[in-house]
């Protein structure tokens, strides 16, 4: 841990005037940004989270690692917003310039602090390391500038408070800029935003379709503030309820109504809410019920098996499960040999009998098979994106989906676990 100066609040004093309703910028940095290698995932983040705070954003730019174009986007934004948050170029390397570039842009002398060198020295000495001298830039600050801790790496944020303005530097990685936000950013901007907050409560449904969704809520779409929306999810069909309000609490107090109205008409449809996942509230209705499950699975490769196991507690309910990628394997595990002859291997009736194999073999309550062709090649003459999935459940005659999803390999493996865990939660709503 690198323990970077003290708490933003009590390094920083909090009585900063003209505050309220703020306009903001976000600078995504980092050339393989612009070259489609990673995904902008940072803004996203900080565009979701900014309404909440009572902050607008206005503008969203990415740049890559150029001194000179990214100095003349921190400068434009400085001229026409009230708060600049920046992601990437803080670390160690020729080509992270945000440092550079800020102090370019605000026309302030960059130096490096002796405290924060010292402290990043001492960080690679407590780990047997001798600090790269390349590392001795993520010590420098503009006068401007005070240091943000960084516990999970070496480069420190940035809060620049200047004529009027501020700009918060935060590191690229996901896993340092969401803690920097959270624990040292978010609370800090909390104290100075007064303007409305804008409040959001999304609900998660699955087994409908967006346009019934739509239709079933009609008169609710009608509703300004809170205001609510139908979208097309991945994981099912979300409904958003949106509140603009003085305060959370008070936006929140606006949303309960229509959030109580909207799971009134769609009932058991809603399977979750916010951040839930489908996994863990799947994994909460077998944890309740005290069952379990286990999976075969054929195209998406042990893809069903690790989302299951991507919920805490999953090893109270999973049983486990095996990647019986072909006829062979399958025929090892337990499948009917004369199933997968006479109706080959992706077929509904061998994902039947894949379920009740594993099922009984490991001794689970459920047992789920998929099978199917993820491509890019069709397979037994089955076109790309056919996919079979069953459930085996032994209290029922279970419950089997066939369709075809002709999208990338990936897609089609997603929507073969999302269709998994929705059968599974059917069959546990139907005890």
């Amino acid at each position: 841990m690198l323990p970077c100066a003290r708490r933003l609040d009590e390094a920083i004093d909090l009585d900063y005037p003209g505050a309220a309703s703020m306009k903001a910028e976000s600078i995504s940095i980092g050339t393989e940004i612009l070259l489609g290698e990673i995904l902008d995932t940072n803004a996203q983040y900080i565009a979701s989270r900014l309404p909440a705070l009572g902050i607008d954003l206005y503008w969203m730019t990415q740049v890559g690692d150029n001194l000179d174009r990214l100095s003349e986007a921190i400068r434009r934004a400085w001229d026409r917003s009230d708060l600049i948050l920046t992601t990437g170029g803080l670390g160690p390397t020729e080509d992270d310039l945000t440092r550079e570039a800020i102090a370019a842009a605000l026309d302030e002398p960059l130096s490096v602090d002796g405290k924060m060198e010292a402290q990043l020295r001492a960080f690679f000495s407590s780990r047997g390391l001798v600090m790269p001298e390349r590392n001795v830039k993520q010590a420098a600050l503009i006068p401007s500038a005070r240091p943000i801790a960084n516990p999970r790496g070496t480069a420190p944020g940035w809060w620049v408070k200047r004529d009027g303005r501020i700009l918060v530097a935060m590191p690229g990685p996901p896993v340092e800029m969401e803690r920097m936000w959270e624990e040292e950013v978010a609370p800090r901007l909390a104290k100075l935003a007064t303007g409305g907050v804008i409040v959001s409560r999304t609900l998660k449904t699955m087994g409908i379709g967006e346009g019934s969704v739509d239709e079933m809520v009609g008169p609710l779409l009608r509703s300004t503030n809170p205001s609510v929306a139908v979208y097309a999810k991945a994981d099912g069909v979300h409904l958003r309820i949106t509140a603009k309000a003085a305060s959370r609490e008070e936006a929140q107090r606006l949303i309960a109504p229509m959030e109580e109205e909207a799971r009134g008409i769609l009932g058991k449809t809603i399977w979750g809410a916010d951040d839930e996942t489908l996994e863990a509230a799947v994994g909460a209705m077998l944890r309740e019920r005290g069952l379990s499950v286990a999976t075969m699975e054929s195209c998406t490769g042990g893809l069903l098996a690790s989302t299951i196991t991507d919920a805490a507690g999953s090893s109270s309910y999973f049983k486990g499960g095996f990647v019986a990628y072909t006829g062979e394997m399958k025929i090892a595990l337990g499948v009917d040999e004369e199933l997968v002859r006479r109706h080959g291997v992706v077929s509904q009736e061998v994902a039947r009998d894949m379920a009740r194999a594993v099922r009984e073999r490991l001794g689970a309550d459920f047992g789920i098979g998929i099978t199917g062709v993820a491509g890019p090649e069709p397979l037994e003459d089955k076109p790309v994106g056919t996919i079979h999935i069953a459930l085996d459940d032994p209290d029922t005659s279970g419950q089997a989906i066939s369709y075809t999803f002709a999208q990338s390999r990936a897609a089609i493996k997603r929507r073969a676990v999302t269709t998994a865990l929705f059968l599974l939660r059917r069959a546990l709503l139907g005890r």
